[in-house]
């Protein structure tokens, strides 16, 4: 699989990749049904996953004739450029920054701030 710094996913790439790594292998037909309505046209999706089958992120076998497409790239690496990416975006790369902006939004319980206060605590004491 090719990982270069410069592989970037389009939203609906993503979208695509988001469904392969919930849902595993399948058919363009079955990852079709996984959008809302209005669901895409079958041509689209499939004009997307070749795509990243050319990228290096999915790649295919065939079953009965048909293709059963797969994620080759793993979620935990695109969460890590993605987390990164934005951070540097909106923080100008502070991850302090980040977090004491939530904290600071109140988006942290108090039970949730004591598990991260025990997490720092923890990761000083390595």
């Amino acid at each position: 699989m090719r990982t270069k710094s410069t592989d970037q996913l389009t939203p609906k790439e993503e979208e695509l990749m988001q469904f392969m790594w919930a849902h595993g292998p399948m058919p363009i037909s079955q990852l079709i049904e996984l959008y809302p309505d209005p669901m895409p046209h079958f041509n689209t999706v499939s004009t997307v996953m070749r795509r990243l089958e050319s990228k290096g992120f999915v790649s295919h076998d065939e079953v009965s004739g048909t293709f059963h497409y797969y994620a080759l790239a793993k979620k935990e690496d695109f969460r890590s450029k993605s987390f990164g990416k934005f951070i540097k975006s909106y923080f100008g790369g502070s991850y302090l920054g980040a977090v004491s902006a939530l904290i600071e939004e109140e988006k942290f319980s108090d039970e949730e701030l004591k598990e991260l206060l025990d997490l720092i605590e923890r990761k000083g004491k390595k």
